[in-house]
């Protein structure tokens, strides 16, 4: 029997996911900070073993020949298997909650916004700003499965790799490790321009974590539902979505669902959305 848990109006979901959102961000900052103090380098380890794509990346090494890549260590898997957990009971929720480089993303979507043109944002109304634009329906059709097409390279890579696959082009040490080299940089760039320009680029089309954690959505038992009875279909929750899953309604298990519960803050319906457990 599904139990819905109930949520009451005078509680901001949105503010309580910013707040755990920044606190994440500055947790991740203050790693980045630990890594480069002086006299810390020999026992703070290196920035790449707080990272759960880190333990994807090690997995087959140290399957296969009893040792992990170099900069990570077992530290990895005790966070991924953390991450995974939150997978199980919650889909991709780390993504929407947890993340640093989405909540980065969702910052300078909202610095796009007001710097072409919106004054104020209202609530389940499409933006008149011209960005974050999107991608023409088609090529974001397409260009949505890159980021399992590069999970399978960094898991392929990793077979004989040394250091992790990724890490000479990963965004978030190119955002918090503070030891940028000349292609880091050319990341980091490259992040903050796409970041402005689409909403969420890298989560959509790029990020390998998201694409191993996006099965994730199809069965775990703490999700939202609509209720089709009541639902009036008028497209406030579809204005939301910052991975401009379209129609939502139709869509509550979609692969790019990030559970950032936008949706159910925004639905203007009672009890045409809710969140289940079960």
């Amino acid at each position: 029997m599904a139990q819905k848990q109930q949520t009451k109006k005078t509680v901001s979901l949105t503010k309580i996911r910013h707040i755990i959102q920044n606190i994440f961000v500055l947790g991740t900052f203050l790693l980045g900070v630990r890594h480069v103090m002086p006299g810390r380098e020999s026992t703070a380890g290196a920035f790449d073993v707080f990272c759960p794509m880190g333990g994807i990346e090690t997995f087959f090494p140290y399957l296969l020949h009893g040792h992990t890549l170099k900069t990570t260590n077992l530290l990895n898997f005790a966070i991924l298997i953390g991450v995974l957990a939150v997978a199980i009971l919650s889909g991709r929720s780390f993504c929407g909650w947890m993340c640093p480089l989405g909540t980065l993303q969702d910052m300078f979507a909202g610095w796009a916004r007001r710097l072409s043109g919106e004054k104020r944002h209202i609530r389940g109304k499409r933006s008149k700003a011209r960005f974050p634009t999107t991608l023409p329906p088609k090529v974001d059709r397409w260009a949505r499965y890159l980021k399992y097409l590069v999970l399978l390279a960094i898991l392929a890579g990793s077979v004989a790799a040394v250091y992790p696959p990724l890490r000479t082009i990963c965004p978030a040490r190119a955002v918090f490790s503070f030891q940028l080299t000349p292609l880091l940089a050319s990341v980091l760039l490259t992040f903050v321009i796409t970041s402005l320009l689409v909403k969420r680029f890298w989560c959509k089309y790029l990020c390998p974590l998201g694409a191993a954690l996006s099965i994730f959505n199809k069965f775990a038992p703490l999700r939202v539902k609509i209720n089709q009875d009541r639902c009036p279909h008028c497209g406030r929750c579809d204005a939301e979505c910052p991975m401009d899953i379209t129609p939502i309604p139709e869509n509550m298990r979609s692969l790019e669902c990030i559970q950032c519960l936008e949706c159910l803050e925004t639905c203007a319906v009672k009890d045409a959305i809710g969140l289940y457990l079960g």
